[in-house]
């Protein structure tokens, strides 16, 4: 997350969720540590119930993570963007989609909604020039001197 008080909070939050749901189901949470004790056999055992009981609840606790702790949106993400840029400049900062989907930033959960981060750029004043950069002009510069930095360590040989 790259909203840090949103990624504690929901952390947080989620744990505390997770324990209740345990509780109540009757099964005991174990600390890594003490799993990690438990013999390989029964560490097997217990890990295969966690990772079960854990899909169960994920979505009980994504609900109700949606009121208390919402998602990271694009406007988190570009507050993000907007930090990088202050501390150490338009020409070194780039971003890129992962393209299928799945980035954990709600209003850009895939490439068909790539928009919504050029939108918000713009929003805030960024330049034409300035949103090329972030998006491959700066990642196609760097590119370009690699390759020619190969280009004389190869003639060296």
């Amino acid at each position: 997350y790259v909203n840090k008080e949103k990624n504690e909070l929901r952390s947080k939050l989620s744990t505390e969720i997770l324990k209740e749901l345990a509780e109540k189901e009757g099964f005991k949470m174990m600390e890594r540590a003490d799993i990690l004790k438990l013999p390989e056999n029964e560490r097997i055992e217990y890990t295969a119930k966690l990772t079960a009981f854990r899909a169960k609840a994920r979505p009980i606790i994504n609900e109700r993570l949606k009121v208390a702790a919402p998602d990271v949106n694009v406007k988190d993400f570009v507050d993000h963007i907007d930090y990088l840029v202050k501390k150490i400049g338009i020409d070194y900062v780039g971003i890129s989609s992962d393209f299928d989907g799945g980035g954990g930033v709600e209003g850009w959960d895939d490439a068909s909604e790539t928009f919504n981060v050029t939108l918000e750029l713009v929003r805030r004043g960024y330049t034409k020039k300035q949103i090329a950069k972030l998006w491959s002009g700066n990642l196609l510069r760097v590119l370009d001197k690699v390759q020619k930095v190969a280009k004389q360590m190869q003639k060296q040989g």
